[in-house]
């Protein structure tokens, strides 16, 4: 390292969102004793007592400096009575003092503190860390919570409050090699070269964030950085990476573990914001930091990467996060899962399987039935599926999976995959269930971004999580059966399965679709799971011995739970749409099943190959007296299709989504009787559910406010003791989920934390009914209104021509402009403008002044159901369209 010492400076001018009143130098002793000087970002340095709720002492990593802080101290300045933020440019680094030291982890520890010590900081600090900077916060905020006699501050001015780290270590093997692409910077001869004698290491890094750093940004964090000298510090900290037992900070590291243990230990509240897309702290280190402070709040920001304070929306979650976590702690009661659950239903998932397999009058009888394209069929008795289940819960806890494991389910819809789901979760493992429509990225992403331990798969499957380095041991299906038998050798040997999991016990990770945004995962408790069968027990009006045809794969899961045979048709479950009339005929016939669930797409196909139905086929359908099409709305013209091919059937389309599903329940009589309105209507709660709505302003933002006042419109909001425990690792997400403030006539209806906020928007009529409008996203807010998507689409598709429309808006607020885009009935082959006579006629069925009406080959829907438009893609699409730009394919 250069022995050069270059003094302490105050970052140039014009930084973009850099204030230079928040530069100051400071000076403090270092570990060593001697005075240096360090250049400290300070929001608020004059601050009296009770002018700051605290402070927030931030650490940089390596290669930045302060700046990376500035959005956090913009956004704290901006808050009434709000946070200090003191971000630090540690000595060798950014613009404090080069003094030709070589700094080791436990000398930047002391330094630290005695910079804080200098400071004379009092009362509630957090500590806030990045990168190495992470494992330097958390090391003194370890040291100071046991020098200062506790969390509550005992001898010291300081008060230990929270620990917030991004992309960090709490801990790294000894043995390990470096981690991610630190491997090929510390080969030997590469490290100076990329750290000190060029800036490849600093540009690296800074090219990491998505979307990429605007060029001013980039040169702000190159500034201090542009000589050889100036990047020593640089050098050192790669440096001082320990890796290996030997390495001179090996046990200022180990140290650092086992403060977080204390910290752990003493309920820090702490926040884990994670960007999953980091080369360097990878999957590894997330799941060590959930393991190692098991109360810790997370949250992956999905886009970012390394740079995680540069995501747009980190500073707003870290301080909503201290908002509840450190001002006002237990004022979310149930924001972030089933702390306050009350006793739930002790009966498991699983019970109606083992009562089952167990009677000698039906353990014969089918359980499952699996319907095959050469219409031949496989029927897996009671007795056989509760046996098979059994074994396959010994045999893998003797390959090693383990309560509280996660383990992915790869699996077709069937007997194997319904025995291995009660398996894991008779033995306490969490199913991660993630539907393959997400595509290969969105599946990839949820099985990584769970973090699961086990993988069961199908070999393509299995093939993938190699190729795409998923996270998790593998078990590949075909070896289910040798699993199996290990666990009947097992159980005949006299072993016990595990005590059954406790009701509040996390037991699955069910993603959503996707079409709304990034597939989200969310968690189930065993209580809440056993309530939510009932539930669609209720709605689907099957129970025991009653067969159920399911088209829908999640929801084939459920029918043992409900002691209904399920029966699984010749299809791939992975695309609804490929289900034929004449295979859920074929189903239909071969249980005698009068109850079928169907997804939207999947009803569109059958409607659409009914033609192809022989005689035999068409009596099997028409034995159907439930038939049931859930995940999206299914259009009342098509219902009244499903009935003419299913005269005993009155269909219906319960409303919910993967976080509380059913929360209303409707069949097409009730949809005739409610006739034509403003959106789609889902009719009437179920039983222990209550939906009311948070009023639109006219921004077309949805308030915490929850009325049930008819005809007002808002956010849907739904409550019920089924509804999700939370987000998976998305603590800022969940937050917002449950963010209510319920009337004064719904406060005890539903307990704190068992609100679920939709996303979509409608209303309630007169007579209870809910009325979907549309999503809160696609709402569009012109100068004059608040427009949602759903009624105008509605009308447009009376239009005859017009199958299927989306409303969107284009043009900024002041001037915005409403346009249809539309599928033709004579389907057109690129996109054109409707005739003069078609967009007048939509002009006139809608009642709004379109600024165009555009006819396109398709619009994009998406995989699972093929009806949620994708209005937001759209309205980019028309306002590059209608600005004469080359805008490409719509779908």
């Amino acid at each position: 390292m250069s022995t050069l010492e270059l003094p302490a400076v105050t970052p140039p001018a014009g930084l973009p969102g850099w204030d230079a009143r928040w530069s100051r130098l400071v000076q403090a002793p270092d570990h060593s004793g001697a005075t240096r000087t360090w250049h400290v970002l300070d929001t608020a340095p004059d601050a009296a007592e009770g002018d700051v709720v605290g402070t927030l002492l931030c650490v940089h990593g390596n290669p930045t400096w302060s700046y990376l802080w500035r959005g956090l101290a913009s956004a704290a300045s901006a808050v009434h009575l709000g946070w200090r933020v003191v971000a630090v440019d540690q000595l060798e680094m950014g613009f404090s003092q080069r003094t030709g030291t070589t700094r080791r982890l436990a000398d930047r520890i002391e330094d630290l503190a005695g910079l804080v010590g200098a400071l004379e900081l009092t009362g509630p600090v957090v500590a806030v860390g990045h990168d190495w900077g992470g494992i330097v916060a958390s090391g003194w905020a370890a040291a100071e919570l046991g020098r200062r006699g506790g969390r509550h501050g005992g001898r010291s001015r300081v008060e230990v409050a929270g620990l917030v780290v991004a992309n960090t270590a709490a801990s790294w093997p000894a043995d390990a090699g470096a981690p991610g692409v630190l491997k090929a910077v510390l080969a030997p001869g590469v490290r100076s070269l990329a750290t000190r004698t060029s800036q490849a290491f600093l540009r690296t890094t800074l090219a990491l964030p998505r979307p990429a750093l605007s060029p001013e940004v980039l040169a702000a964090y190159r500034s201090p950085y542009g000589s050889a000298a100036e990047r020593d510090g640089i050098d050192a900290f790669v440096a001082d990476v320990p890796v290996g037992p030997d390495h001179p900070s090996r046990a200022a590291l180990d140290d650092v573990s086992a403060g977080v243990a204390r910290l752990a230990a003493a309920r820090v509240p702490t926040l884990v914001a994670w960007g999953p897309r980091d080369p360097v702290f990878t999957q590894w280190f997330l799941r060590d930091w959930r393991e190692r402070v098991p109360h810790a709040d997370v949250h992956r920001f999905a886009s970012a990467s390394h740079l995680t304070p540069e995501d747009p929306a980190f500073a707003s979650v870290v301080l909503r996060w201290l908002d509840q976590r450190v001002l006002n702690p237990g004022a979310d009661a149930g924001a972030t899962g089933a702390a306050d659950a009350p006793a739930v239903p002790t009966a498991r998932l699983w019970a109606a399987l083992e009562e089952r397999s167990g009677d000698a009058s039906v353990a014969h009888t089918p359980a499952v039935v699996e319907m095959r394209a050469d219409g031949t069929s496989r029927a897996v008795s009671w007795e056989l599926l509760g046996r098979r289940t059994r074994e396959l819960a010994a045999g893998f806890v003797a390959h090693g999976v383990r309560p509280g494991q996660r383990v992915s389910l790869l699996v077709p819809p069937g007997a194997d995959l319904t025995a291995s789901l009660y398996a894991l979760l008779r033995i306490g493992a969490v199913a991660v269930v993630a539907d393959a429509g997400l595509g290969v990225r969105g599946l990839s992403r949820a099985v990584t971004g769970a973090g699961v331990d086990w993988v069961v798969g199908v070999p393509k499957a299995l093939l993938a999580a190699r190729a795409l380095r998923w996270p998790g041991q593998r078990i590949a299906v075909a070896d289910l059966p040798q699993v199996a038998r290990a666990g009947a050798h097992r159980l005949a040997a006299g072993f016990a399965l595990p005590a059954e999991p406790a009701a509040e016990a996390q037991a699955a990770v069910l993603f959503t679709s996707g079409s709304t945004g990034p597939a989200k995962g969310v968690v189930y408790t065993h209580g809440q799971l056993s309530q939510l069968a009932r539930a669609m027990g209720a709605v689907i009006r099957i129970g025991p011995g009653q067969p159920l045809v399911s088209a829908f794969a999640p929801f084939a899961l459920f029918g043992p739970a409900l002691g209904a045979t399920c029966v699984v048709p010749a299809m791939d479950v992975t695309r609804p749409a490929t289900l034929t009339a004449a295979a859920l005929a074929d189903a239909v016939a071969a249980a005698g099943a009068t109850s079928a669930f169907l997804s939207p797409a999947a009803v569109v196909n059958v409607l659409a190959t009914a033609g192809a139905l022989d005689e035999a086929q068409r009596q099997a359908l028409g034995r159907v007296s439930t038939l049931l099409s859930a995940g999206a709305p299914v259009p009342t013209a098509l219902l009244q299709r499903v009935r003419e091919l299913m005269p005993l059937a009155d269909p219906r389309t319960p409303y919910g989504a993967t976080e509380v599903l059913p929360a209303t329940d409707v069949g097409l009589s009730d949809i005739l009787e409610a006739g034509a309105g403003e959106g789609i209507c889902v009719g009437r709660p179920i039983e222990g559910v209550t939906v009311a709505v948070a009023p639109l302003d006219a921004d077309g933002a949805a308030g915490t406010d929850l009325v049930t006042t008819p005809g007002v419109v808002g956010e849907v909001v739904v409550g019920g003791e089924h509804v999700k425990d939370h987000y998976d690792q998305l603590w800022a997400t969940q937050a917002a989920s449950v963010d209510v403030r319920p009337s004064a006539t719904l406060l005890g209806a539903v307990r704190p934390g068992r609100w679920h906020r939709t996303g979509d928007v409608g209303h309630l009529d007169e007579r209870g009914r809910v009325w979907i409008e549309g999503r809160l996203a696609h709402v569009v807010v012109t100068a004059d209104e608040v427009v949602t998507p759903v009624g105008v689409e509605q009308r447009a598709e009376q239009v005859p021509g017009i199958v299927r429309a989306a409303l969107v808006g284009i043009g900024p607020r002041a001037a915005r402009q409403l346009v249809v885009v539309a599928e033709a009935a004579r389907p057109v082959r690129r996109t054109t403008v409707a005739d003069p006579a078609l967009s007048q006629a939509v002009r006139g069925a809608t009642g709004r002044n379109l600024a165009a009406v555009l006819l396109v080959p398709a619009l994009p829907t998406d995989v699972r159901h093929n009806s949620k438009i994708d209005r937001a893609r759209v309205s980019a699409w028309a306002e590059q369209v209608l600005a004469g730009e080359r805008a490409g394919r719509l779908a």
